[in-house]
């Protein structure tokens, strides 16, 4: 695959995109519009499979939508409510740690840019970009192991971490795809291009795909 592909790829993506359920964090988005509780949903994403993560959210949402409630909230509580995501201890450590960090580096306002939320408490690039580009829909490119995969799987990029991935594609992508990017590859390998086996056969972007002769699990 080369860059001139990228918009033939793109709206192929985006088809596939529309016939299978949407990652988690996109509808949280979409039916919230609220980037405090992407921020949360994202944070307990990580390591963790969409259903167990939506049903934490749901759990979670009912109880605390705003820094004050997470204050108010005991720990103990915390961990129930997101019990089973992975980490889960760990991720309420973070959580409850959060109101008082935005307190004292942004006045209890939620930063939008990658740079500022990735001084919270729990949140690295991946979630940073996910947050600006699903929460406040500011161009961000969010590199996450699915995206890191098939990217390479392609040939659109050669790159060893998720980090030399995202600052290659900042470089290639047009930003006008960098907010869907990671929404469309997400859900793509989650159910076609997947870490082992992938479903080459009948891939509509086979044609695109440096892998697809020799079914390389990259």
């Amino acid at each position: 695959m080369t860059p001139s592909d990228i918009p033939a790829v793109n709206r192929k993506l985006k088809e596939a995109y529309h016939r299978v359920k949407a990652p988690i964090v996109d509808l949280l988005a979409i039916q919230t519009r609220d980037p405090f509780r992407v921020l949360l949903a994202t944070i307990l994403s990580a390591r963790t499979k969409d259903a167990c993560t939506a049903a934490a959210c749901e759990r979670l949402f009912k109880v605390v939508t705003t820094p004050d409630d997470l204050r108010r909230i005991s720990q103990d509580e915390l961990e129930k409510l997101i019990y089973p995501v992975g980490f889960y201890r760990n991720k309420a450590q973070h959580l409850k740690a959060l109101p008082d960090v935005l307190e004292q580096k942004f006045g209890g306002v939620l930063p939008d840019t990658v740079e500022e939320l990735c001084e919270l408490p729990g949140v690295g690039r991946k979630t940073a970009n996910l947050v600006v580009a699903q929460g406040f829909g500011k161009p961000a490119i969010c590199v996450d192991v699915h995206v890191h995969r098939i990217t390479n799987r392609l040939g659109l990029v050669q790159t060893k971490t998720p980090l030399d991935t995202e600052m290659a594609l900042r470089q290639i992508l047009p930003t006008r795809y960098w907010i869907t990017w990671n929404s469309y590859l997400v859900a793509f390998g989650q159910t076609r291009c997947t870490p082992r086996n992938p479903r080459c056969d009948g891939c509509p972007i086979a044609a695109y795909c440096d892998a697809r002769e020799t079914n390389v699990e990259r």
